[in-house]
């Protein structure tokens, strides 16, 4: 018979040289926190209060910046109560959790920048037609969509972990993902590796084929239209195309450490890669189209001038 304990009833979180000043590093997580609260919740403050910006491409904004909510919400709480114990540590129920809301943050992430794309293919390639194709209820269905399609398949990925008996406590990082619980297994994950490709596929291979697709199609009619509608499709697609580059490249960093656990990486570069897309993005986020955006701009100065 094969040696293994059922799963543990707490995980020993991998925080090493940030106890030595921890003090300071909960400094920096709370004004991290604190910022992507302000800027995410002002950008979605003035999408609900002005419904001159309940458009299509203003909603899936603020729909963007709760996602990243969410993402900070799974994370900073925790951490920050960690930050602040001798032994940090976190419940086997209680690292599920962290796992699937993570997870699921950077489904979403994707599923939602997806949505948009689409946004703006039908709105510079179809603009006649626009107002017919992105009427609000469609634009809700395809919100729900995002967020519905991500929750059935991480949801079956974390039940799949659960189901697995552990042979250790120890997680590498100073949070909770479903690769980190994998890796404790005490009997064969296949199962587990197969669908976590399929996941990623699914989701990033997916999205990403929409954006680029969508894309496509908008620089050939952008080569064949006027200066202004250029213009206008610069505008609208410039923040779209950060956004989009930011996360792929603070995904790709999560993905070398989920997979590859580079240890030979100095340990402080790899807690930062390993926050970089559950941190960088709530703050650019509402950064990036708060400045571009002109209707939030003007909102947003609005009532400051009014104060």
């Amino acid at each position: 018979m094969e040696n293994f304990t059922l799963s543990p009833s707490m995980f020993m979180l991998n925080f090493g040289q940030l106890s030595t000043v921890k003090y300071i590093y909960c400094v920096i997580a709370l004004v991290s926190y604190s910022l992507i609260l302000l800027l995410n919740g002002a950008v979605i403050a003035m999408v609900v209060q002005h419904k001159s910006l309940q458009e299509p491409m203003y909603i899936f904004i603020s729909v963007l910046c709760l996602n990243g909510l969410y993402g900070s919400t799974a994370l900073f709480p925790s951490l920050l109560v960690n930050l602040l114990q001798k032994n940090p540590s976190i419940s086997y129920l209680a690292c599920l959790v962290q796992a699937f809301c993570i997870h699921m943050y950077g489904c979403c992430e994707m599923t939602v920048l997806g949505s948009m794309a689409y946004d703006r293919y039908v709105s510079i390639c179809n603009p006649l037609r626009y107002s017919s194709i992105m009427t609000l209820s469609m634009v809700f269905k395809i919100v729900l969509g995002a967020w519905l399609f991500p929750v059935a398949l991480i949801g079956s990925h974390i039940m799949l972990t659960a189901r697995l008996p552990l042979c250790g406590n120890n997680i590498l990082k100073i949070y909770c993902d479903n690769w980190s619980v994998v890796r404790l297994s005490c009997v064969d994950t296949m199962v587990n590796n197969i669908y976590g490709i399929f996941i990623t596929m699914v989701i990033l291979g997916g999205m990403s084929l929409l954006i680029f697709c969508s894309y496509l199609k908008i620089i050939r009619i952008c080569m064949k239209s006027s200066k202004d509608t250029k213009e206008k499709a610069l505008q609208t697609c410039t923040p779209h195309l950060i956004t989009i580059t930011n996360f792929l490249i603070d995904t790709l960093f999560e993905i070398l450490l989920y997979r590859f656990e580079p240890t030979h990486l100095p340990y402080e570069l790899r807690v930062i890669m390993s926050l970089q897309f559950l941190v960088v993005a709530p703050i650019l986020n509402p950064l990036i189209y708060g400045l571009k955006m002109k209707g939030i701009m003007y909102k947003v100065r609005e009532h400051l001038s009014a104060k």
